[in-house]
């Protein structure tokens, strides 16, 4: 009687422990399926919606880190990808926007002695220069426009070659002060011709090195002077040289008396594409001779930057790496 009476119980203990491990393993599989849902299916389908947009163009949306570390990590590295994809994306439109002002400015540029030069020869041909006197007058204007072109489409070919790295830099070890001395002598007279009053000032030592191009460096220092004589509108236009040596560089400062720059226009003055206002632009040229100076000082390993102010002057100041001599440093 007392066994049969066990019987029934057991029955309902078995039955109760069988609901109760199914029970378990149906939540464990539930949180399971959740874990996975929110852990791994959720970054995934974050991706693949973000790879769908990088497909089509869209670089405007965020990765957010979620899911287990391995997952989360991958989402991180996606958006940093994003990230860079959209700084290229930014820096193509940027540059190629440039390319559109430059071509645009140089075109500009080129009518204007090309309008010139063909005005002139009609008058020529028209029989206008009646005279020795004016036809000698007309041919050297023709001539002047025909350099300007010249010098605007050599300043162009030069920039593009700086631009795709295609000039190989000589650097070699020069003396700072034989190099600027020889480069001052050839100023001065320069600038004597023009009009220029002309002043060097040296305060570096004797035997003082740099490593530099010296055709490269000859190139910016004419394109900063010619700069300082094309747009100073003085009576007694001023240019000034002044070295100064410092631990690890030597700078140089370009100063001279012209019609200065704006705050306004300072900050761009090394962009390919600057133009300040027209009092500036109608001296001529590309505007690239900056630009070409920022290159080739930025490839000498030092820095270039400017201050100016309106109707007072610009100084240009740029700097070289001294050659360190490594058994005195020990």
């Amino acid at each position: 009687f007392h066994s049969n009476s066990m019987v029934p119980q057991l029955k309902k203990i078995l039955l109760d422990t069988v609901f109760v491990i199914i029970l378990i393993l149906i939540l464990t599989a539930l949180g399971l399926c959740t874990w996975t849902y929110r852990g791994v299916m959720t970054p995934l389908t974050q991706l693949k919606e973000a790879t769908k947009n990088i497909k089509e163009g869209n670089l405007d949306f965020t990765i957010e880190k979620t899911g287990v570390d391995e997952i989360g990590d991958l989402c991180d590295d996606f958006e940093e990808m994003r990230k860079r994809l959209k700084e290229s994306a930014e820096e193509k439109v940027a540059f190629d926007k440039e390319n559109k002002e430059l071509i645009s400015n140089i075109s500009h540029d080129l009518k204007t002695p090309i309008t010139a030069i063909k005005g002139y020869v009609e008058g020529i041909m028209d029989g206008v220069a009646d005279t020795p006197e004016k036809m000698d007058r007309y041919i050297k204007t023709v001539y002047n426009k025909a350099n300007d072109m010249n010098v605007l489409i050599n300043e162009l070919s030069l920039y593009s070659k700086i631009d795709s790295n295609i000039i190989p830099y000589n650097f070699e070890k020069i003396n700072i002060n034989s190099y600027f001395k020889d480069c001052v002598d050839e100023i001065g007279a320069d600038l004597e011709q023009r009009g220029m009053m002309f002043s060097y000032r040296n305060y570096c030592a004797a035997n003082v090195m740099v490593t530099a191009d010296p055709e490269q460096l000859k190139r910016v220092i004419n394109n900063i002077i010619n700069n300082a004589c094309k747009y100073n509108n003085k009576a007694k236009g001023k240019v000034g040289i002044t070295l100064t040596e410092y631990d690890r560089k030597v700078q140089v400062a370009i100063k001279d008396n012209g019609i200065g720059i704006s705050k306004e226009d300072l900050p761009h003055i090394f962009r390919r594409t600057y133009r300040a206002d027209m009092s500036r632009n109608s001296a001529g040229g590309s505007g690239l001779g900056l630009s070409i100076c920022k290159k080739i000082i930025e490839e000498h390993g030092g820095e270039i930057w400017a201050e100016s102010k309106l109707r007072a002057g610009t100084t240009i100041f740029f700097t070289l790496n001294k050659v360190i001599d490594q058994s005195k440093e020990k």
